[in-house]
């Protein structure tokens, strides 16, 4: 008799990824809408809860109630798990499970994890990924430590939860908070003059911006005895944003009374240095983006659309598709038959991502913003820019609100959603989720065309 054996009918990696997500967040929604999760004890709205869970799971922190004052102990754990798993990644924690538990990883399973971090292989997969968690634990142990000195000796016990929270929401850059209790929404102006508290969690967000790939170079730098092109452009490009940013806060809010007027100058510095870290996806706000002038404000949506790293807790294009952009630009002014970046070229491939994401990044950013301009109701004070900021901040999961969100309607909210979905999974992975794959056209060839340009 023969034997038929059963396939299992398995997803790629970009289905898997949309898929994981929707039950990570419909699992997150059912969680907070149970009385257990509210400090009143009863049921919150499911699109409230829905709201949340998308934004903890995306790691964005966009709120529509305040994390500490509305959500019980229970509500903020499940919170604190969610955007543990968005941070880090659903498939890499699954992966890592399965690496505990003996099981072989597949070259299948390192490609699931792989369409998480935007990369499409990894060596050594088993190794990568335990030191992935092991070290992701340990920054937030040390984070929590450190806040933990500052938090305890306020609030009491209670400030060993704050601190754990906290740490996590920094690593990976959900820019959620429990200090709710000195202002509903106020984020970290109540601790604004506080060095330690800014200063950690800024270095948070700069390690879990980095990315895992960073990581794992700089941790194999003795072996592999130079750094990879990758690193180099994230490391180069994260500190002239950062060291650029720190200027631009200084300078544009300088004298505004509403931020940092009345501060001394190391307090100006200190807040400009924070804000120029978090508004690439870190989401913390210490100085009230609300209260910014808009010129700040249209410089946070740059830096907000930029974000940090691929293969990292944090959202936007990428620093290393802006760098792409650059020097795409540069080799073609220059007259360059190559796209030439730290002396080595680059493939065709590479460009055209860095297109496909730029133009579906701002097609992504552009119905959102219609959706919460046309949908702000009458007589409010919001206009555009404001729109704009919290579209980006939704698309690029930073979760800074400069007041669009607070008072938008149910239709701007439920875009507000999508559009964080969608600045989590990636444009690309999204819509290569969607589109069915065609057939193979190795074979078929195509005259040459000629089309006016500019």
């Amino acid at each position: 008799m023969p034997v038929f054996k059963k396939t299992a009918k398995r997803f790629d990696p970009a289905r898997t990824l949309v898929v994981g997500f929707l039950i990570i967040i419909t699992i997150g929604s059912l969680l907070l809408c149970l009385p257990i999760s509210s400090r009143a004890g009863k049921f919150t709205s499911l699109f409230d809860c829905l709201f949340t869970a998308t934004s903890a799971s995306c790691v964005t922190g966009l709120t529509v109630v305040d994390t500490y004052t509305h959500w019980s102990l229970f509500g903020q754990i499940v919170i604190t798990l969610l955007v543990q798993l968005g941070g880090l990644g659903f498939v890499t924690i699954i992966t890592f499970f399965n690496v505990a538990a003996g099981k072989k990883l597949g070259y299948r399973t390192l490609m699931n994890a792989g369409g998480d971090f935007s990369e499409s292989t990894f060596e050594s997969g088993r190794r990568i990924f335990i030191r992935i968690m092991k070290y992701s634990l340990i920054f937030e142990l040390c984070g929590a430590v450190i806040l933990g000195f500052r938090f305890v000796p306020r609030y009491g016990a209670y400030g060993v939860w704050m601190s754990i929270f906290m740490s996590v929401s920094a690593f990976c850059n959900a820019g959620l908070d429990v200090l709710g209790m000195n202002g509903e929404n106020t984020s970290l102006i109540s601790v604004q003059n506080d060095p330690a508290v800014l200063i950690t969690l800024a270095f948070l967000i700069i390690l879990g911006g980095l990315g895992f790939i960073v990581w794992e170079n700089l941790l194999t730098i003795r072996e592999k005895k130079k750094l990879s092109l990758h690193t180099k452009v994230v490391l180069f490009m994260t500190a002239v944003l950062i060291v650029g940013g720190t200027i631009f806060y200084l300078i544009s809010e300088y004298e505004n009374p509403a931020t940092m007027k009345n501060m001394p100058l190391g307090e100006k510095v200190l807040n400009s240095f924070f804000a120029s870290v978090s508004a690439r996806t870190g989401g913390f706000d210490s100085l009230g983006m609300g209260d910014t002038t808009e010129f700040s404000q249209i410089g946070t949506i740059l830096l907000m659309f930029i974000g940090a790293a691929p293969g990292s807790t944090g959202g936007g294009i990428k620093v290393t598709t802006v760098m792409v952009m650059i020097v795409t630009v540069v080799s073609y002014i220059r007259n360059k038959n190559d796209v030439e970046l730290f002396r080595h070229k680059l493939g065709k491939l590479t460009i055209y991502r860095t297109l496909v994401i730029s133009v579906l990044s701002m097609l992504a950013v552009g119905l959102c913003f219609g959706a919460l301009y046309f949908s702000m109701p009458d007589n409010t004070e919001v206009g555009a820019v404001q729109c704009l900021f919290d579209a980006v901040s939704a698309f690029s999961t930073t979760g800074l609100s400069a007041g669009a969100t607070a008072i938008v309607g149910t239709a701007g909210k439920i875009l507000l959603i999508i559009t964080m979905f969608i600045g989590r999974i990636g444009p690309v992975s999204l819509v290569m989720s969607l589109v069915m794959k065609s057939g193979s056209r190795k074979n078929i060839v195509v005259p040459d065309g000629q089309i006016l340009i500019g």
